[in-house]
């Protein structure tokens, strides 16, 4: 038998479109956890169930592109 491959997880784009101010402070955390400090700020992350989790989270403050490769 040949082992399997793992499929690897497409990528997500995270942009951050509005603040952190005034929000409780586990959306603070999980903001600062997607590695956005800046509005308009834009990060690539593995499309990964935990990373989701997190964008669900927040997805009031967020906005999500799914990117190939």
């Amino acid at each position: 038998m040949t082992p399997k491959k793992a499929k690897s997880p497409g990528t997500i784009k995270v942009t951050l479109v509005r603040s952190t101010i005034g929000r409780p402070t586990d959306q603070e955390t999980t903001v600062r956890s997607l590695r956005l400090r800046k509005l308009h700020q834009t990060v690539e992350h593995p499309d990964t169930p935990a990373i989701r989790g997190m964008i669900t989270k927040v997805s009031h403050l967020v906005v999500v592109e799914e990117s190939e490769g």
